[in-house]
């Protein structure tokens, strides 16, 4: 059976949870456009639309937030701990060959 757009009713927290994840993937377009910009103004104008998505994706995740519908996770002390340890070798490796 085919669902039809008139099928399907989402409610709000399946509508904002839509809209986030669309700034997300448009977060890793503009991205990948930024990198691949060949002329100056280009990669100005894909650098402000980059801001404006991140912009409207962190007010997105805020509403989600507020309304209870998106809560992160507590970090783990030693998933922290063990990134800490590793952008520290990685900072002290770049001091040591600079």
């Amino acid at each position: 059976m085919k669902l039809t757009k008139s099928d399907v009713t989402l409610n709000e927290k399946d509508s904002i949870l839509d809209m986030l994840e669309s700034e997300k993937h448009l977060m890793t377009i503009y991205n990948t456009a930024l990198f691949e910009g060949s002329t100056k103004a280009m990669r100005k104008n894909f650098s402000t639309n980059l801001l404006g998505v991140a912009e409207n994706q962190y007010l997105l995740f805020t509403q989600m937030n507020t309304r209870g519908y998106y809560e992160p996770k507590p970090a783990n002390k030693t998933v922290i701990d063990e990134a800490c340890d590793t952008f520290k070798k990685q900072k002290n490796s770049l001091k040591a060959n600079g």
